[in-house]
Order: C-alpha cells, then structure tokens, then sequence
C-alpha cells in the first residue's frame, strides 16, 4: 500500500512528459508553414497541387525552379516538379522575412521571370506577413501561376462534401462542420456573401443526415410574394382566400420527414415569422383557414446574406426566431478568403462548359512550347479580383468567357471579362521594371500623343494593323496605347499573343540587341524605334540576358 500512496501523491515522470507532449502538440497545431499552391500550370490536370516549403521561419530557404520542390495533389504522396520548360533551372530562393510571418522571394540569378501580384520582380521582393496570410500571387516565366500562403503544419483532413469545391482551410471547416452537424435534427442557419454556396452548403447537411433518403426541399422567400408566404409555408384549405379554389399542401407538409430549406429568411415577412416561431417550437403548422394544428417532422435549414441583427433592431426580423433558427450557425467564406481555391474552381468550371459545347479538347496540356489556350496572366490577374459575387459570378464568368470563345482558335477578351480585368486594378495589371531600372534610362522628350479613344471598345474590333500603329505612335508603351485604343492593358497583352506578328521584348535575343545597340550609338530610344519594343520591355530583358 506505500507503494500505491506513493505512485499517486508523487509526481509520476510521465505525467510531465504528458503535458509536454500535449502543449507540443498544442504548439504544432498553432504552427503556419508556407505553401505554394499551383493556381495555373500549361497541364491543367495539376492545378490544386500544393509544395509545402518547410519552416523557413527557422532560417531555412526554399527553392523554386523547374525541378524544385514537389508538389502533389492534398492527401497524395506522389511529388512531381513543375517541370515547364521555360521556367529556369537555376532557382528563385523563398526565404524568412524581417518579421514573423513574412517572406523573401529572391531571384538570385534565375532566369525564370518573377512578377508578384502584379509587379514585375527583377531581383527580390519582401512579402509582409498580411500579404503572406492573404496569398501572394506569383508568376513565373508567363506560364505558371502559384500562389504563396500558409497552411497549419498539423494537416486537416475532412471527407469531401457534394458540391463544396476546395482544399483551403476555410473550406474545409465548413466540410468538418457539416461532418458534425449533418445527424442531428437541430435547425441550422447558413451564413455568407451572395453566391458562396449556401444551397450547396445545405443540400450536403441533407445528404449527410439520416434523412437523405427523403425529400429536400428549398424555397427562395426573397421570390415568395408576401401575400402568399403564409400559405405556400403552411398550406391552405379549399375558400380560405380569393382563389383557394382547392386544399392545397404547404412547403413544410411537402416536406415532413425530410429537409426544408429556406434561403434568404431575412425576406420572410412579419406574420409568416410569427408561425416559423411556433413551428420550431412545438412542431406544429396551421393550414391558412383550417382551426387544426398538425404535426410535421421537418429538418429545418435557414440561410441569409442580411445583417439579420440589425434587421432586429430595426424592427424588421423577430429576435426569437434568429435564436430558434441560430440551433447551429455556420459562416460560408467569400471567394476572395479562399484565394488558394480559385485554380481549382476556375478549371473545373471551364472544364463542364467547354465539355457541353464539345470543345474539352483545349484543355490539353499544349505540346513543348506551344502557349495554352488560357493565358497565365488572366488567371493570375482573376484571382486578385474581390468577387463580390463569389463562386456563382466566377461561374457566369467561365461560361461567359467559353461562349464569347466558341469556335474560335484563341481566348477571346468580352466586355464582361474586359470590365472584370479593368476592376482587378489597372495600376498592378501591367508588370513594370524596377525603379532603379527606370532611373538609369535616358531621358527623352515626351512622346506627342492624340486624345484617347472617348468610349469603350471591344478588343475583337481591334485589328492587327490598328495595333500596331498605335503602338509605334506611343512608342510601344503598352498603356498610352491601350487609351488610345479604348481597351484595357490587360486586353491589349492579349491581342500581343494573338498576333504573332507583333514582337514581344521577351523575343529578342542578345545578338539582336547587341546589333541594335551598336547601329545606335547606344541611344535607348533609337533602339526602341529599330527593334519596335518598349523601353521597359527592352530594359528588362536587356536585365534578363546580362546586357
């Protein structure tokens, strides 16, 4: 027995390694690491993938090239490089930041062209902490397009849900709350941005509880006339009202034993609150015109986008009803919070759209060098938009862009994708060259130039020789001549890949511009005009080759 007492009063070894072990678990769960997810890739089979970096918080530096790192779809083990051939051997480095939780991207020496959100990266770039937990969007050489974030080192694994796309964080929460709440019969209410996927949200609630066998049912109220919301809810009784010309079955009676979901709840109308109210109460509905309650069994899921406490204190919405409605909340993200999603997403809708027209096929990973039917710059532009739309306008976008497409040999830029592209920040649209790069051009004489175009203009009306003056009035400065076109830069990037004809800076080669420099003195302007590029393009990869 001394023994005994002593084991139980005296503190036991393991007990202390116990709540090592605990807060060192505690400590990896809190742990970030940064990632690289593929947002775009010439072989659109592995975007999604994702390269854990490792903790570069410790000192350690990342590489990035053709070879470096691995990435492999969530949950695989098969690590494959990204492996584009004109991305450069030689490797960008990602190393710590000067504070905890940021990062450097540093060229040192690679060939591989870097822009970073939308700037032009020509020997490094510190990336804040903020940024960092945002997402930096990073393309390389104009052919793949990654994005660096972080993820918690203690991987969360969460069974796929119907309809809800995604591997991020914020997803998979929602995924794991579904888990938890699927198979109890409380009343659940569905909160989030305009097209974050609240039906979706509640048919997987449905799918995954013991009554997916039976009905489920969703009702928009914001489309119920609130005349009739009472008795389209509850049901009615043949000379009730004008034109109750038979009994007539309500959504909840339709619904007994299954699931209703009613989306937009804010919407619902005074009196129809007053019996939602009594409904999850007691379990009991009154058929407009009947003096008989009756039972229903019905799983009840709301949804809203409205601020449904200060439609409370505006006296819009009962505050008893959000508390019987409230059994469990659950927030659905905006696109804009799930940017690691965006590759993912935007594929698997142009996938299905291009698969209903029959034209799948350009989606092909393209051979060797060939450019891909979507541009990187496009994807990598897209995903800094804000989306305050979220997943079904990027939906209508993908199908907008497959039509105004159809049948046709490249990409095409519409009005809606036009207008999108101007929204995602003209300023960072167009990579500029570093500004010590700037600051050692020469100076020259301010090119004389016409008033922009005065409206705006489809890039399909802009043909190649209109193009192409344009840029030789502007010196080809891709932003004077875009104004005077009446297009976005973005747009006119476009048109430059869809002329062949019409050199990039990036084309030349050393030999060329040794030649050009020679026949001109020097003069940078005189080899601007001789090689028909733009200063910054012929700066850049002047910088690129060594010259």
């Amino acid at each position: 027995m001394a023994e005994e007492t002593c084991e139980l009063t005296a503190p036991h070894p393991a007990w202390g390694g116990g709540r090592a072990r605990e807060s060192d678990r505690r400590r990896r769960a809190r742990t970030r690491l940064p990632v690289l997810t593929i947002l775009f890739h010439p072989d659109a089979r592995r975007v999604g993938e994702q390269a854990t970096l490792g903790d570069i918080g410790g000192g350690r530096v990342a590489l990035l090239s053709r070879n470096e790192p691995g990435f492999a779809a969530p949950g695989s083990v098969d690590l494959r490089p990204l492996g584009d051939l004109h991305l450069s051997r030689s490797p960008l480095r990602v190393g710590p930041g000067r504070e905890p939780g940021s990062c450097r991207v540093d060229v040192a020496g690679s060939r591989t062209r870097l822009v970073i959100d939308g700037v032009w990266v020509p020997q490094g770039r510190d990336l804040s902490a903020a940024e960092v937990r945002r997402g930096a969007v990073l393309e390389l050489a104009e052919r793949v397009v990654l994005l660096l974030h972080t993820l918690p080192s203690t991987p969360f694994v969460v069974p796929p849900c119907p309809g809800l796309v995604g591997e991020s964080e914020a997803i998979l929460r929602v995924r794991d709350e579904i888990r938890r709440v699927a198979d109890l019969d409380l009343p659940v209410l569905i909160r989030g941005e305009t097209g974050t996927g609240k039906e979706m949200a509640a048919r997987a609630i449905h799918e995954a509880s013991r009554r997916r066998k039976a009905v489920c049912l969703c009702v928009n109220m914001g489309a119920v006339p609130a005349t009739l919301a009472t008795s389209e809810l509850f049901g009615s009784v043949k000379g009730s009202f004008t034109g109750a010309v038979r009994d007539q079955l309500g959504y909840f009676q339709r619904a007994h034993g299954g699931t209703l979901f009613l989306d937009e709840i804010g919407e619902a109308p005074p009196e129809a609150q007053v019996l939602l109210l009594r409904v999850l109460e007691s379990g009991e509905v009154q058929r407009v015109g009947s003096q008989d309650a009756q039972k229903v069994d019905v799983r009840l899921i709301a949804a809203t986008d409205a601020d449904l406490e200060k439609a409370i204190e505006e006296g819009r919405f009962r505050a008893p009803l959000l508390h019987r409605l409230a059994g469990y909340e659950m927030y659905l993200p905006p696109l804009r919070e799930r940017r690691e999603d965006f590759g993912r997403l935007f594929f698997l809708f142009l996938r299905e759209e291009l698969r209903a027209i029959g034209e799948e096929r350009r989606l092909d990973p393209p051979e060797g060098t060939d450019p891909s039917w979507m541009p990187a710059s496009i994807i990598a532009r897209l995903v800094r938009h804000p989306w305050p739309g979220n997943v079904r306008q990027l939906r209508n976008t993908v199908r907008q862009i497959v039509v105004d497409s159809r049948s046709t040999g490249s990409m095409q830029v519409g009005p809606l994708l036009e207008r999108l592209l101007r929204e995602a920040g003209e300023e960072g649209d167009e990579p500029e060259e570093a500004v010590q790069l700037a600051a050692v051009a020469e100076p020259r004489e301010p090119v004389r130039r016409r008033a922009p175009a005065a409206a705006y203009r489809s890039p399909s009306e802009v043909g190649e020789a209109e193009l192409l003056a344009a840029l030789r009035v502007h010196q080809w400065e891709v932003k004077a001549a875009a104004a005077e076109l009446g297009i976005s830069r973005p747009a006119l990037y476009l048109l430059l890949e869809k002329f062949p004809g019409i050199r990039k800076a990036a084309d030349l080669s050393a030999a060329e511009i040794l030649e050009a420099r020679e026949l001109c003195g020097g003069d940078l302007d005189a080899m601007v005009t001789r090689l028909e590029v733009s200063k910054r393009g012929l700066l850049q990869r002047m910088s690129q080759l060594g010259i």
